[in-house]
C-alpha cells in the first residue's frame, strides 16, 4: 500500500539488510522461481546490503554475483544462471558479455528496471510523445486494498525509483504488470508530458515514470477498471483519449471486459 500523504517528498526507509543464504520467494515456489526471486532482489534492491558490488548502470559481475552466498549455497553455474535469465518471460534481466575486441570479455548483468537503489541510474529511452509508446498505453496494475489509498494520492514510487506501467493489460502483457492485480489504473500519459512528467521505456517495454515528488497526480488517470466489476464510478475519463490510441484502447478494455469475465 502507498505511503500516506503526508511522507510526500520525505525520505522512505530503505530495505532492511538481509543476510545469510536464505533464498528470496515463498515456501511453494520451485527452486527455480527461488533463484529468479533472489536475483531480482539482489540486482534491485539488496547488493548494498549484501555486499555485492555494483556499479552505477546497474551491472554487477556475474562472477561476483554467483560468489554471493545466497547464490552460491545452491552451487549456480554458468549456464544455469543463462537458462533463469533466458527462461524469464518478463525479461527482467540484461546478461552481456563486455570487453574490448580481442579480449575474452566479462560477463555482467543487470535487472532492467525496479531499482530502489538511488545511485543506480540505468539508461533508459526517453517517452518525448505518447507514440514513442509502442502500444499507445500505459497502465498500472494494483490491488482493491492499495486503489483506496492510491484513488486519494495518486500513484506512489513508493522505495522505487520510477512507477511502473504497463503497455496493456492480458496474457500477451509480460512486464510491467503484477498477474495479480485487481485494479487497472489507464494514465494520460501525453496530459502528463505536456505538463514536464517525464517518461521512458525499459528495454523490456516497461513505461517508467518519476512522476512529480515520487507521485503521478489522479488528475492523470484515464480511466480506471475493476478486473470483475468494470469501470469504476467517478473514474470514466475515456473521452478525453487520443483519437490516435482509441482504437487500441478499446482493444485492451474488451481484453479486462474478458478477465473479468473470468475471474472467481
Amino acid at each position: 500500500m502507498d505511503p500516506p500523504k503526508a511522507t510526500r517528498g520525505k525520505k522512505q526507509p530503505g530495505p532492511a539488510r538481509t543476510a545469510g543464504t536464505k533464498l528470496r520467494g515463498l515456501p511453494n515456489d520451485s527452486p527455480d522461481v527461488r533463484l529468479s526471486k533472489t536475483f531480482s532482489w539482489l540486482l534491485r534492491h539488496g547488493a548494498q546490503a549484501d555486499g555485492l558490488p555494483m556499479r552505477p548502470d546497474g551491472y554487477v559481475k556475474v562472477t561476483d554475483l554467483l560468489e554471493n552466498p545466497k547464490v552460491k549455497s545452491q552451487s549456480v553455474t554458468f549456464e544455469k544462471l543463462q537458462e533463469l535469465v533466458k527462461a524469464d518471460s518478463k525479461q527482467r534481466f540484461d546478461l552481456v558479455l563486455e570487453g574490448s575486441e580481442g579480449s575474452e570479455g566479462i560477463w555482467i548483468i543487470k535487472a532492467r528496471q525496479g531499482h530502489s537503489i538511488q545511485e543506480v541510474k540505468v539508461d533508459f529511452k526517453p517517452v518525448i510523445v505518447i507514440s514513442d509508446i509502442p502500444t499507445g498505453i500505459a497502465v498500472h496494475g494494483t490491488t482493491r486494498v492499495a486503489w483506496e489509498s492510491i484513488a486519494k494520492q495518486g500513484l506512489s514510487k513508493m522505495q522505487r525509483n520510477h512507477i511502473h506501467l504497463a503497455q496493456g493489460v492480458g496474457a500477451d502483457i509480460k512486464s510491467g504488470m503484477r498477474k495479480s492485480s485487481q485494479i487497472f489504473i489507464y494514465i494520460n500519459v501525453q496530459k502528463a508530458l505536456d505538463d514536464g512528467v517525464k517518461f521512458f521505456l525499459s528495454d523490456n517495454g516497461v513505461v517508467l515514470t518519476e512522476g512529480e515528488d515520487g507521485f503521478l497526480a489522479t488528475k492523470y488517470f484515464l480511466l480506471v477498471e475493476d478486473v470483475k466489476h468494470g469501470v469504476l464510478d467517478g473514474w470514466a475519463g475515456v473521452h478525453t483519449l487520443d483519437a490516435s490510441i482509441s482504437g487500441t484502447f478499446a482493444s485492451t478494455s474488451a481484453t479486462t471486459a474478458q478477465m473479468a469475465a473470468q475471474a472467481p
